[in-house]
Formats: C-alpha cells, sequence, structure tokens
C-alpha cells in the first residue's frame, strides 16, 4: 500500500485514520484487480465530499459578493468548481502521484484522468471532513481552491468564451462575431471539427473539438487571447 507520510507533509494535514486517506485515492477500477484489499472505492467519499465543497464554495460566495444575484453567484461556484480547475488543483497539490488505479487506467493521461483527478480531490474533502470535522476541510479548501475565484470573477471566466466574445467585440467594434466550418474529418462516430471565429470577413482565430459547439468554443478561447479581450 502507499506511503502518503510525504503527501501528508506537503499538504500540513495528517490523518488520524490512513484508511480513510488511502480509501480516497482508490478508483474503482483498482478494486477490480484487487478484490482482498479489504478497502472500498472512492465513491462514497466522493459523494460526502461534493456536498461539503459545494457548501464550502457557495457560503464564501454568498458573503463575499452580497451585491451578486443567484444566476450569477451561481454562474462564479460552476466556473470554480468544474472538473477541470479541480483536476488543476488535484496535481498542483501532488495527487496524482498517489491515484491507485488499474493498470489499464494507469495508462490514460487524457480526459479521463482528469476526471478521476477531480474525483479523487472531492474523495479527500470527504475524509478530511470524515477524520478531522468541518473546519478542517473548509480550511483546506479555503487555502487551495478559493484563491482561484478572484480571477474567475474579474476576467469574467464565469461566462463561457463564446458569449464573452461576443460581450467584448460588440463593446470594442459593435461587431458579432460569427463561427464557420473550416474543415471537417472523420467518420459519422468520430468527427472531428475545425471551426474559425471571424469578425465580418476578418478570421480571427481556430478552434478544433470532437463537435461544432466545442470547436466554436476553443475558437472563441483562443480569439480572447488573440485580441488580448481576457486581460
Amino acid at each position: 500500500m502507499i506511503d502518503f507520510s510525504s503527501f501528508e507533509k506537503k499538504t500540513g494535514i495528517v490523518f488520524t485514520d490512513k484508511t480513510l486517506l488511502t480509501q480516497a485515492f482508490i478508483h474503482r477500477s483498482y478494486i477490480n484487480e484487487n478484490p482482498k484489499l479489504g478497502l472500498s472505492h472512492n465513491e462514497r467519499l466522493e459523494f460526502l465530499g461534493d456536498a461539503v465543497l459545494e457548501l464550502v464554495v457557495t457560503d464564501y460566495l454568498y458573503r463575499t459578493y452580497p451585491d451578486s444575484a443567484e444566476g450569477e453567484l451561481t454562474a462564479y461556484r460552476s466556473a470554480l468548481v468544474n472538473a477541470t480547475m479541480i483536476a488543476e488543483i488535484a496535481t498542483d497539490v501532488g495527487m496524482n502521484d498517489y491515484l491507485l488505479l488499474s493498470k489499464g487506467e494507469t495508462k490514460d493521461t487524457g480526459r479521463a484522468r482528469q476526471y478521476i483527478l477531480a474525483n479523487t480531490f472531492e474523495a479527500y474533502v470527504g475524509a478530511l471532513y470524515m477524520d478531522a470535522g468541518y473546519g478542517a476541510a473548509r480550511d483546506f479548501i479555503s487555502r487551495e481552491l478559493l484563491p482561484h475565484l478572484e480571477k474567475i470573477v474579474r476576467e469574467k471566466l464565469w461566462q463561457d468564451a463564446k458569449s464573452l466574445v461576443q460581450e467584448r467585440a460588440q463593446e470594442a467594434l459593435s461587431i458579432t462575431p460569427s463561427y464557420r466550418v473550416i474543415s471537417e474529418s472523420g467518420p459519422d462516430h468520430d468527427k472531428h471539427f475545425t471551426v474559425g471565429m471571424y469578425l465580418r470577413e476578418e478570421l480571427v482565430a481556430k478552434g478544433s473539438g470532437k463537435s461544432k459547439q466545442e470547436a466554436e468554443q476553443k475558437a472563441a478561447t483562443e480569439a480572447l487571447k488573440v485580441k488580448k479581450w481576457n486581460e
């Protein structure tokens, strides 16, 4: 079994119940290959941690942004507590080095790993809540996650990229952006699209994805960088 002492030293959080800590890192696939482990996977802890995470973030948003409407607060929370953001923080904390996965899952470093990391982060929060209480879980979330919120609000990252591009283009140029498919390839079950974001006839940026919607969002994200509208 993995020795978590280095991880505990890095986080500054030492668990009383090491079994809870270990369980937070056990993916379902690992149990399938190690049925005699004596521990369950982390999905119940993930369920608990998700609720704790949502409460901590919601409480913070409610107190910090008293003039924001419910819809805006919900958008802030969604931008902060999503798989991409949580997986990045889990990686920064060092969780990727301690995942207990099947041999097959260990080889996957793409989007599937991102979701595993996000789920592990939530499971860890659940385990911390069980081991040391709400205050300890809140302090961990406050230290590792909440500092990212200021940038999200300041740069309007809570808006999806297409909405933000449209807002900035109309403010600066009185133009509504348009999106056109530049190319598509692959069989019907595995299409790949490249889409361009245009201001009138000017091609500002391109984006690629497995759907037109994904490609448009990526083109919009790139356009924000090209036009320096995300600064």
